[in-house]
């Protein structure tokens, strides 16, 4: 089924060696390691090759061997995007442009004195975003909601090489429900709450959409909670270009009634299908998704 473990490829040595190649050999010239990298995963790493197969095959309808080469292109794409992510995290944001696509959406959202909602995907490098909205003064605080299941010792290696620190707050989900009130909390505040809304855990809540042609299972929380709090929803997306360049896009969800998180999910997913079209190496989502591979 269209479930996720929580835990994201990459091991501590894979990111010790994208700072070393970093600082030693620039960041265009480490992409050049990526090419023993992609080549290994996609000769060896047969279960998610499996999965990113059925992907590029039959829900993007493309032939064999344009296939297998876009399974070493995708794993080509996700580690620039690593080492993109940790080369800005050390303080080399001056050497990326970016460019922003509907950052109008976003204040006014903020205008409206409520707060907001952004809802993202694994699709992209949406974890820099906030690097950049200091350079159009967009002076607020966003909190992600997330579960701590990523690989503790990742999170403090990068933050010990971080030069500057994240100003993303964290909301953990609980089984208490108790981080709803820390989501009130925030908007009260004119912050805005930031969900991914395409990946959901076994045994938690779930709804189901149709994304390239075949019904899946989303997490049900995002949409639930965004169609009930009556505050502006934007989809975002942060997407690799060509020379290290970055592209923006802020579109507002489209309007559905309160309390609708279907309706709401299924604008979602039209928005990210449109994203995953334009940028098909750039979706990570390395599992069984569609809960359709034998």
């Amino acid at each position: 089924m269209s479930k996720w473990n929580g835990k994201s490829k990459g091991t501590i040595l894979g990111y010790r060696i994208f700072v070393w190649c970093i600082r030693n050999m620039g960041i265009r010239s480490s992409y050049f390691v990526l090419y023993f990298v992609a080549t290994y995963y996609s000769l060896f790493e047969k279960k998610s090759n499996f999965y990113i197969s059925y992907y590029f095959q039959r829900r993007l309808n493309y032939g064999y061997w344009k296939s297998k080469f876009s399974i070493f292109k995708s794993y080509f794409t996700f580690g620039t995007v690593l080492i993109d992510k940790t080369a800005i995290s050390a303080g080399l944001r001056k050497k990326f442009t970016f460019e922003f696509d509907g950052i109008e959406n976003l204040r006014n959202l903020l205008s409206e004195k409520k707060g907001g909602v952004l809802i993202s995907a694994h699709i992209g490098n949406f974890e820099i975003a906030e690097y950049f909205f200091a350079e159009i003064d967009f002076d607020c605080q966003i909190n992600l909601v997330t579960t701590d299941q990523e690989v503790t010792v990742i999170k403090e290696y990068l933050e010990s090489v971080t030069v500057k620190k994240s100003d993303i707050k964290f909301i953990y989900i609980k089984e208490d429900m108790s981080h709803i009130f820390d989501i009130n909390e925030a908007l009260s505040k004119n912050e805005l709450i930031c969900f991914t809304g395409d990946r959901y855990f076994e045994g938690s809540k779930f709804l189901e959409a149709d994304l390239l042609g075949k019904s899946a299972k989303f997490p049900a929380g995002p949409f639930l909670i965004a169609s009930r709090l009556g505050v502006p929803v934007v989809y975002v997306y942060v997407m690799k270009e060509k020379n290290l360049h970055y592209h923006l896009y802020a579109r507002v969800a489209q309007q559905v009634k309160k309390r609708d998180a279907q309706g709401l999910l299924n604008s979602y997913t039209q928005n990210l299908e449109s994203m995953i079209l334009k940028y098909p190496l750039q979706w990570f989502n390395y599992f069984d998704f569609w809960d359709d591979v034998d």
